[in-house]
């Protein structure tokens, strides 16, 4: 499945830090793709509300399961207020039993690295491990 592209919903500011968020999700059991995929449409309505939020991309290798989220924000607590918001908060516990081992990887990142790059955020992935 190709990657979703960035969706961009404000422009960065040159020189100004924000929050860069990797997130990795993989599922369990196929049967709760469907599952899933329902509960991503519905984040991703919560997302384009969302304020803080510069803008966000989203990966899958669907045959192994394994779904990615890449997104920009203007500070922690704006990713805290969304993953703490309706209908996220419901959606994570929903998701956790459904779900191997989930990771999550912040980093700074200057307004000129938006929006961000697959590979060079895979690649910060690996140097923050």
């Amino acid at each position: 499945m190709a990657p979703l592209p960035w969706k961009s919903f404000s422009k960065p500011i040159e020189g100004r830090e924000y929050v860069a968020l990797l997130t990795f999700l993989p599922l369990k059991h196929f049967r709760t793709l469907p599952q899933f995929m329902l509960l991503t449409l519905q984040t991703r309505r919560q997302l384009a509300r969302s304020k803080g939020l510069l803008g966000y991309a989203m990966d899958a290798d669907i045959l192994r399961l394994n779904f990615w989220t890449l997104s920009a924000w203007e500070d922690r607590q704006s990713i805290m207020k969304f993953a703490h918001g309706i209908p996220h908060s419901g959606i994570m516990k929903t998701l956790a039993p459904l779900m191997r081992q989930t990771q999550f990887i912040y980093w700074d990142i200057s307004g000129s690295g938006i929006p961000l790059r697959w590979d060079a955020a895979k690649a910060q992935a690996h140097s923050i491990k």
